[in-house]
């Protein structure tokens, strides 16, 4: 991949928008350290679509007591004997 001097990104920045435009990726690097990639906008990742609510609508069932459930067993994980 080719890397360009800050300076010279400076100076030519148009001619850079333009070829990241046409596909050629490039990292701009001050004093010889890479600091950025620049990539065409088009490149990039799609973005993921949002989950969509009750997708699993009919293929799971919850029991009407479900907030109930277990509340034996977790009252007597907390019970303390009285000192």
């Amino acid at each position: 991949m080719t890397q360009i001097a800050f300076d010279k990104a400076k100076e030519q920045l148009s001619e850079l928008i333009d070829r990241a435009a046409n596909g050629e990726d490039f990292v701009i690097a001050k004093a010889g350290r890479p600091m950025v990639k620049v990539v065409a906008y088009n490149n990039q990742m799609p973005a993921q679509k949002p989950a969509k609510i009750g997708f699993l609508a009919g293929d799971i069932i919850v029991p009407d007591d479900f907030d109930i459930m277990g509340n034996d067993f977790i009252g007597e994980l907390f019970e303390v004997d009285a000192v």
